[in-house]
């Protein structure tokens, strides 16, 4: 459960429920609800979910789920590097994420092709639906021979870090889904700039398998 109620029930004029939307959550709660949970993960209220030892995945992306209701689901996520998620959508659901430590690049369909945009350690982004986009890990800034001391977000302690694919250092996102997340649609882009449905699948896990 996150540290305050992630929606009070109460609607301003200008979130009013729009009979188009499958929720009563908008945008904006979305966003709150991250931020909200980023700061409850960095204040070590969900340590208990947190890898045993503090040692974060290196081989593939790990989450934890946060919290969950009848209007949303909360979820924490480790990126780790080359590892995508595949242009997808959250079909019937919106979504918001807040990064809480590192950076993520995501490409985002535009109608004639992809747009890539960074999100860096306290930005947000917030996906309507029919939303489709690709989310990784951004490379690291240092080179394989470079050594640097960072500090874990989580723990505090400076760590030695190598190269990317060796760092300890997690790079996590939180991620909120109204109403929660049932299914997805992956996606191709077509030699001639078009969006193809290539599958949906049924799942109530945030951003899909890696690829």
């Amino acid at each position: 459960m996150l540290s305050t109620p992630v929606f009070s029930g109460s609607v301003s004029s200008t979130s009013a429920p729009n009979l188009t939307l499958p929720t009563r959550l908008r945008p904006h709660d979305l966003l709150r609800i991250t931020d909200q949970g980023a700061s409850d993960v960095l204040e070590g209220r969900f340590d208990h979910l947190l890898p045993a030892g503090g040692i974060w995945p290196t081989g593939e992306r790990w989450s934890t789920r946060l919290h969950a209701d009848d209007d949303v689901d909360v979820w924490l996520i480790s990126w780790v590097p080359d590892r995508s998620t595949e242009l997808h959508d959250h079909a019937g659901s919106l979504g918001a994420l807040t990064v809480l430590s590192g950076s993520l690049v995501e490409y985002r369909w535009a109608g004639d092709g992809l747009k890539r945009r960074r999100l860096d350690a306290g930005d947000q982004a917030s996906f309507p639906l029919g939303w489709v986009h690709d989310v990784m890990r951004a490379p690291a800034s240092i080179t394989g021979q470079e050594r640097s001391l960072r500090s874990d977000p989580i723990t505090g302690q400076e760590r030695s870090l190598r190269s990317d694919s060796m760092t300890p250092h997690p790079t996590l996102s939180v991620h909120a889904y109204s109403p929660p997340l049932t299914a997805m649609s992956y996606y191709e882009v077509t030699d001639r700039s078009a969006l193809r449905r290539t599958r949906t699948e049924l799942t109530d896990e945030p951003e899909g398998p890696s690829k």
